[in-house]
């Protein structure tokens, strides 16, 4: 009995010496890390927080590391406005200057130095992202404890960071499957854990329309709710349950400020001129053949799209966008184009009329229903650029000739995106084959959930590398923005498999957005990844445990 007591007390000596750890080597990496084990400053409860109470924004911040820091090890520190001798001190530097005198890149802008000395903890900072990245960093250094620590010794450090992308997105499919706004409020968490500064949020499809569109009321009331759901890849076997639900602008508001508060911007997406179903469903009069157009229940590409020779057709897209810019205020808007099938329109004859009103003529490059559609991109580009919009669309934009401001998401690998970048357009690069996360990520689909099929790996997608050196010059790859994870949820409609399936995979993708290849290496990586587990653990958020 005293042999087992002492054993038990040995293992709890070493649990506490274990959860007492500090490790500043977080994900995503920072870009430097020093640190002198020999000395230490010990963190703990009803240590003060200073920061600058005139500002906010600055104060929100201060809020978020306070609470994280509870959240993690128990220690519970205490905001003490503008006192230079806290602990804990949040202060905002002059910005780095170049020989010109302006900021060297965008992403100076979530720069950030997070110091340990005897005096405390200290960040600096160029602007108040960055004091919010950092105390993220901090967060994700800390033990996590399962019991309340009295302390936590902090080793000295310096930690330097920025990232390396100026975009770093994760793609949400809310139309397939519909989610609550507390779910979309938690995936933006985990989206701000990890650095990203993007949500592309997905909206609506053939399966079901989600955004409420005020002068529009029935669009989403009726466009939202298909009679029943497939079971499976398309087996022809049917739920015979009727499902729906969308979101108000209210709704949509609510989730933009919340991500704004977490330095997460909202780029919404209206999928068009294709998988428009939903919308079709409510006013067939838009489609080329009149209907009727039941909300599709099976899964995959739907042949009726938008007409593009009918005026009423930019009519709708444009009170539609119109009520999208007054609820979200990003400088992107999400178009789609991806998909559309030209069927239809080739036997359309409003659609054939069109092409010739346009004196459209295939060129050996693009076909007269490409050339279309790119019109129908031009009208949407040259509306929301009167809102002080710019667009999005999927790499099937290049394919009827590019706008003048357009941005390509390469999702059909990476070829869109060379093609776009040595146009100078703007690019996302989000293959399909590195980062669809709606695909497996194990090798044995028995031992996970149902998906669309492939085989995705972290591992895969922690090799990607957007700038594609040796296929890019270095002028052309400026224009790479970054990079962009995307979870369709065909096969997905609970919370529980949403974060399985991002998890860890957001951390891969994360180290590929914020860090250099030179600081990337997988085996560090899976080492660093057991401390994010015991975090998620700690929230109570679902991942994959396993790793390949």
């Amino acid at each position: 009995m005293k042999r087992n007591l002492a054993l038990l007390m040995l293992l709890l000596a070493c649990g506490s010496l274990w959860a007492g750890q500090v490790d500043f080597r977080t994900i995503p990496l920072p870009l430097s890390v020093n640190v002198d084990d020999t000395k230490s400053f010990a963190l703990s409860t009803g240590m003060g927080v200073a920061y600058d109470a005139s500002n906010p924004e600055i104060a929100r911040n201060a809020q978020f590391l306070c609470t994280w820091v509870e959240e993690v090890t128990g220690i519970r520190l205490k905001l003490t406005p503008d006192d230079k001798h806290a602990s804990v001190r949040l202060s905002i530097a002059p910005p780095r200057k170049t020989q010109k005198g302006v900021a060297a890149v965008p992403q100076d802008d979530e720069a950030y130095t997070l110091t340990v000395d005897a005096k405390g903890l200290a960040i600096s900072a160029v602007k108040p992202v960055a004091l919010f990245r950092a105390a993220q960093t901090l967060r994700k250094a800390l033990p996590v404890s399962a019991t309340p620590l009295n302390e936590v010794s902090l080793p000295f450090a310096t930690v330097k960071d920025r990232p390396r992308f100026v975009y770093r997105g994760a793609h949400f499919d809310t139309a397939r499957h519909f989610f609550s706004v507390d779910v979309i409020k938690r995936y933006i968490d985990m989206l701000a854990l990890h650095g990203c500064n993007q949500l592309h949020w997905h909206l609506t499809e053939d399966q079901g329309w989600r955004f409420e569109v005020k002068a529009l009321p029935e669009l989403a009331k009726q466009g939202s709710v298909r009679e029943q759901t497939v079971l499976g890849r398309n087996t022809g076997v049917f739920d015979g349950q009727r499902y729906g639900g969308y979101y108000t602008q209210e709704q949509c508001r609510e989730i933009v400020n919340y991500a704004a508060e977490r330095y997460v911007n909202v780029i919404p997406e209206i999928d068009l001129p294709g998988h428009m179903q939903g919308a079709l469903h409510v006013y067939p009069n838009l489609g080329c053949t009149g209907g009727p157009y039941p909300v599709w229940q099976m899964w995959g590409v739907s042949q009726e799209v938008l007409c593009a020779g009918n005026p009423e057709t930019l009519t709708f897209l444009k009170t539609v966008l119109g009520e999208l810019c007054d609820v979200f205020p990003s400088k992107f808007i999400h178009i789609g184009g991806d998909e559309c099938p030209k069927v239809r329109w080739k036997e359309c004859p409003k659609c054939q009329a069109k092409i010739k009103e346009l004196g459209l003529t295939a060129d050996g490059k693009h076909s007269v229903e490409n050339q279309l559609q790119a019109y129908i991109n031009h009208e949407v580009e040259m509306y929301l650029a009167s809102r002080g919009r710019d667009i999005i669309g999927w790499d099937e934009i290049l394919e009827g000739g590019l706008t003048p401001g357009a941005t390509v998401m390469s999702w059909r690998g990476v070829k869109g995106g060379v093609e776009a970048a040595r146009q100078k357009h703007r690019v996302i690069m989000s293959p399909n084959d590195y980062c669809y996360i709606d695909h497996y990520q194990l090798k044995d689909p028995w031992k996970q959930p149902l998906g669309i099929g492939g085989y995705l790996p972290a591992s895969k997608v922690y090799s990607f590398e957007p700038l594609q050196p040796g296929t890019l010059s270095d002028d052309e790859q400026q224009y790479i923005l970054g990079a962009q994870v995307n979870l369709w949820t065909e096969y997905i409609a609970s919370p529980e498999h949403v974060f399985y399936m991002l998890l860890p995979r957001l951390d891969a993708i994360s180290e590929v957005q914020w860090c250099t290849p030179e600081n990337k290496n997988f085996d560090d990586f899976k080492l660093r990844l057991q401390h994010m587990k015991q975090l998620y653990d700690n929230i109570g958020v679902k991942y994959c445990k396993d790793l390949e």
